[in-house]
């Protein structure tokens, strides 16, 4: 490992800086990008500061953790911001406090209601095929409702 890092000197962490980019972009997530910055900051350091290899790889490690822990922080501020369609990735979400006409009758607690051309399972009270429900939450892959009269 040293002869590598004397080898090449400072270039090798901008060689180990595009290897854990090229993985980014081969791998899902965000993970390897914050490896690869601290590799090339790293890099950068090295061409001002002489110092050896087995300091490189501590300072690198510490690096790393430090822009892993930054970008935790970072994404969950980005995460907070409020979105004009929250529900994007959960469909079912967008159903819920509507109400609608049983497919199926209830029974035993289990039946399906028609959304779209789509038939969803739902549980709640027995009731008959026609009788409306109001979706009042999701449940996996399940809407829990609750009849209502729709006179």
């Amino acid at each position: 490992m040293s002869s590598i890092l004397e080898a090449l000197g400072g270039w090798t962490w901008w060689i180990v800086a595009g290897l854990l980019l090229l993985a980014e972009l081969s791998s899902p997530g965000i993970y390897f990008l914050w490896l690869g910055i601290a590799a090339a900051a790293l890099g950068v350091i090295v061409f001002f500061v002489d110092m050896g290899w087995q300091a490189q790889i501590a300072l690198w490690a510490v690096l790393s953790v430090i822009f892993v822990m930054l970008s935790k922080s970072w994404l969950k501020r980005r995460n907070e911001l409020e979105s004009d369609q929250p529900n994007l990735n959960r469909r079912m979400l967008n159903y819920v406090g509507r109400s609608y006409v049983l497919d199926e009758p209830i029974v035993n607690g289990q039946g399906r209601v028609k959304i779209e051309d789509t038939l969803w399972q739902v549980s709640g009270p027995d009731a008959p095929k026609g009788a409306w429900v109001r979706l009042t939450r999701v449940d996996g892959l399940r809407f829990i409702v609750e009849p209502i009269d729709k006179a």
